[in-house]
């Protein structure tokens, strides 16, 4: 029976023509892109194999395929293609010039695959596979150090892609598939998400050194409301909690400046610019004071997340369990 070529249209793209087979499968034998590439893609392998052995009968052994199965497979290739890439004789074939052409490309496609299924495979392994991990900048200078330092006591090969970023950057990157695990404030609530709180941390307000209430050790927020405050710029966690803890004492803060870096806003006190709510530093900073506040209760609550239904490699499982057992002591 022979095949019958028909035309039909087909969605977003020009007409295609389409082979209706004798046992009445269809296919698209002029398309572009990424069709052109689903259709070429299963046979690649089996032409390079009979290109390098130049014979039929020798590669479907090799390759472990039917040897009508790879005949028919390597005819419809160059029916698709519209060029000869053999000139065959008998069960011996020996390439075209076309068929030298194509098959540079082939091996460079061929061995991308291999090179990314090697890549993929190795991130996965259990003693020596890949973390991407995200943090917030508060939690680099200390607080992620010692988690990681503590993981690989057991772990001592497993790696870790990091990105330090703020919370709500770090959500989009775990919704793009960019990250397996991120640690953050506040902890989300999402429906595409899974959540667990951690830790808390408690907030100081910093004032300069020479300040008027430099000499105190602990402060109600009201009393700073006439302050100037240096703040992060909105989007970040820490931003929204100030915001929050500012309205909670009945006032919103005048601000002087926002920022992307904690550190930067705590040197910005130091300068004088204003007073700012604020996680401990790591090492206590020249030219501050860090009152506690007592009302109202000034803590930011960590959590880690990651993508609901998204499936772990084994190195992410095992980081995710060591984090989720280090609830309630996860900051130094």
């Amino acid at each position: 029976m022979h095949e019958l070529a028909i035309i039909v249209p087909m969605a977003h793209q020009h007409s295609s023509q389409v082979r209706l087979s004798p046992s009445g499968d269809t296919e698209v034998i002029q398309k572009n892109g990424e069709e052109v590439a689903l259709l070429l893609a299963p046979r690649l392998a089996h032409f390079a194999g009979v290109a390098r052995t130049e014979h039929v009968t020798r590669a479907a052994q090799e390759m472990r395929v039917p040897q009508s199965t790879l005949s028919r497979a390597m005819v419809r290739l160059e029916q698709d293609l519209g060029v000869d890439l053999f000139a065959r004789r008998g069960r011996t074939v020996a390439l075209t010039p076309a068929g030298r052409t194509f098959l540079a490309s082939v091996e460079r496609a061929l061995a991308e695959i291999e090179r990314a299924a090697e890549e993929v495979r190795a991130d996965a392994d259990p003693a020596t596979g890949k973390v991407a991990f995200g943090f917030l900048h508060t939690m680099g200078a200390e607080t992620v150090p010692g988690l990681i330092h503590a993981f690989r006591a057991d772990h001592p090969r497993v790696r870790f892609s990091l990105v330090q970023n703020y919370g709500e950057a770090m959500l989009e990157r775990l919704r793009a598939g960019e990250l397996d695990l991120c640690l953050t404030s506040p902890v989300p609530d999402a429906p595409d998400l899974v959540a667990r709180r951690l830790d808390e941390q408690k907030l100081r307000l910093v004032v300069p050194a020479d300040h008027r209430l430099a000499t105190r050790r602990r402060i109600r927020l009201a009393e700073a409301a006439d302050e100037a405050f240096v703040t992060l710029e909105p989007g970040y966690g820490l931003r929204r909690i100030t915001d929050d803890l500012c309205r909670a004492a009945g006032f919103k803060p005048r601000i002087a400046f926002e920022g992307e870096e904690a550190e930067t806003l705590r040197g910005l006190v130091a300068a004088g610019l204003g007073v700012a709510l604020l996680p401990p530093p790591a090492v206590p900073r020249p030219g501050t004071a860090e009152l506690t506040v007592t009302a109202p209760r000034a803590v930011r609550e960590i959590g880690v997340a990651w993508l609901e239904g998204h499936p772990d490699t084994p190195p992410v499982a095992a980081f995710k369990k060591f984090l989720l057992s280090r609830r309630g002591r996860l900051l130094p």
